[in-house]
Parts: structure tokens; sequence; C-alpha cells
């Protein structure tokens, strides 16, 4: 009788320990790589990672409302600032994680002819769309029509774009050839085989493409998430990807 109920409270135990789960928001431009960082996490810890992945904008404000996100890794520092002013992220438990850089795309079958140079007028040199985030709130399209501007087109393509959600959005656009051009990470460019770069905007076109992590729950399980991912092995999958670590690895 008590090996029997040791049996059982030794299952007991294992099935809440696998029942361990924490949740990450993360921006739509980090889908692959933290998806590999969330399966090395999960075996080294036997906790298990749910992933919520979206524009930036619309995680932050799911946040505010109330979401269950444990972590929350924004691309830009706009939004993140937006939940540390309404103290919705833990004190002192932030940081700068990962650059990138902004590329423009066209469909791999039909590449565009581009000169990054404020004396081209790109809009002659496509036809149909130009895609990229929603450049009011969603980052990659506030960097976009930031690149835009300081190159003197942002006149001239304004009439022809495409505002979407998030940046994998905008990516898949591309890719199916319903716009011509797109305006994306150079790390999504690098995962998908349907398009190509056609250009690289210079960095002083916009503002820095910084990704800032944060713990939003301070509870053991989340807190070793946030720690890890600024371990050396997460660096390597972000490098992996193409993603430049600003974090020293922990």
């Amino acid at each position: 009788m008590q090996y029997a109920m040791l049996c059982c409270g030794l299952t007991l135990g294992v099935q809440v320990h696998a029942e361990q789960a924490i949740t990450v928001y993360a921006a739509a431009s980090l889908t692959n790589a933290i998806a590999d960082v969330d399966a090395i996490f999960e075996q080294q810890k036997r906790v298990h990672v749910k992933t919520s992945y979206a524009g930036s904008s619309t995680l932050a404000k799911q946040i505010e409302a109330g979401a269950p996100a444990d972590v929350f890794i924004s691309a830009d520092e706009q939004w993140m600032n937006y939940l540390q002013n309404k103290k919705l992220i833990v004190p002192n438990k932030r940081v700068n994680l990962l650059g990138n850089r902004l590329v423009l795309i066209s469909p791999k079958a039909k590449p565009v002819k581009i000169k990054m140079d404020k004396s081209f007028d790109p809009s002659t040199a496509f036809q149909g769309k130009l895609c990229t985030g929603d450049t009011k709130s969603v980052p990659v399209g506030k960097y976009g029509k930031q690149a835009l501007t300081a190159l003197g087109w942002w006149s001239k393509l304004e009439p022809r774009l495409v505002e979407t959600e998030d940046v994998r959005a905008a990516l898949n656009f591309v890719a199916r050839g319903e716009c011509q051009l797109g305006i994306v990470y150079a790390t999504d460019a690098a995962i998908s085989k349907d398009v190509t770069v056609v250009g690289v905007f210079p960095i002083n076109t916009h503002t820095p493409i910084v990704y800032p992590l944060a713990l939003v729950k301070n509870n053991p399980d989340a807190l070793a998430f946030y720690q890890f991912v600024q371990s050396k092995q997460a660096h390597a999958v972000f490098k992996k990807y193409g993603f430049t670590v600003l974090s020293a690895a922990k």
C-alpha cells in the first residue's frame, strides 16, 4: 500500500511539473528564432513555453488589457516604453536584446532594380504596391516611413502603400507577388525563398532597430526564460537568423 501511494505521489509530481508553463509575447519577426530558443529552453528546464507572435503594438495593447504574458520582446523601444510607463513590466528587468537592419524586397521571380539614393525616383522602377507594417503603430512600418522620408521617397510612394498588421504579413504579400516591393527586416527576408533583397536602407535614415526584452510577471520560470534568452546558447540562435546581439551573454 505504501509503495502504491508513493508511486501515485511521484506520478502526480511529474504531471504537475510537466504542466508548468510560461507565456512569451514576441514581435512577429522573432517567430523562427524564438521557436528555436523555446525548444532548447523546454528541453533543459522542463518548462513549456507558450508563444504569441504579432506586431509589437498589438502585443503591448493586449498586455495592457490584462493578457497573461510572462515575458515580452518588442521590435522597438517605443512600445516597451509604453508598458514601462504604465508600470506593466518588472522594474530593472528590461534589456536591449537584439538589433536588425531594414531592407527593401521584391519577389524573387520579378526583382526590381532600386538605387538607395535621394537622387533616385523609386516610383518609376516598379508597378503595383509597396507593402510594410502599419506606419502609425507597427515598428517595421514606423522605421519604413522614417527611411522613405529621409530619402525623399515618402510622398511618391505613400499612395501605393499597403499597410499590414505585422512584418510577416508584409513579407507574405511580397512572396506571393501581391506587392511588388516590401519593407521588412533583413532577418525576415533571409527566411523566405520567394523574395530577394533589392536594397538595404542606410542606418542613418531611421532610428536604430532595437528589440527590448522585459519580464512582465516576476515568477521563477519566467525569470529563468528571461535570463536564458540572454545566454550564449540563445545568442547563437539569434545570430544564426541574422540578428545583431546587443546584450552581454549571461
